[in-house]
């Protein structure tokens, strides 16, 4: 049961970043028409957990990319005669590369920045059980070579409450 709730948590969060209301919008509204941030694409968003080397090594990557994926899931039974009800601690990976150190980080604080407005724009129920009630977290790793020459990756974690019978 749990590899089902993880997997269906991780299908409603991949919607988000690409959605009418998702990160795209939220750039838009962050940048005010400047250029140089370019918009997520639905082929930029996958639901897996995997080093940002290896990705680059299996497949061609365009950045920025953003990983989801579910880390871990806590069937507390906070509601008696629930067959799971918990938490599920999800992250949205933002992962952003180009030949320049400079601005590299700024455009991944916008990144994360919007990725944070479409969790804040999405609070409350998502259905089948699951309702995000708007808390987050955002860790910025330090950059590194790969992808472009560099890399710099940002993580926002959150709990979505579950409640199945």
């Amino acid at each position: 049961m749990t590899a089902k709730i993880g997997s269906a948590a991780t299908a409603k969060v991949v919607k988000q970043p690409t959605g009418g209301t998702g990160m795209n919008a939220s750039l838009g509204a962050l940048t005010a028409g400047a250029a140089g941030v370019a918009a997520i694409e639905a082929a930029q968003v996958s639901a897996q957990n995997v080093a940002a080397d290896l990705a680059e090594r299996s497949s061609t990557i365009k950045y920025p990319a953003v990983q989801v994926y579910c880390d871990k899931i806590v069937n507390n039974l906070k509601e008696k005669f629930r067959s799971f009800s918990g938490n599920v601690q999800m992250t949205i990976e933002l992962r952003h590369s180009q030949d320049r150190l400079e601005g590299l980080q700024d455009s991944l604080e916008l990144y994360t920045d919007a990725a944070a407005q479409t969790l804040n724009a999405s609070r409350g129920d998502w259905g089948d059980g699951m309702f995000y009630s708007g808390g987050y977290e955002v860790s910025f790793g330090s950059v590194k070579q790969g992808g472009k020459k560099f890399i710099q990756v940002a993580k926002v974690t959150f709990e979505i409450g579950v409640s199945r019978s």
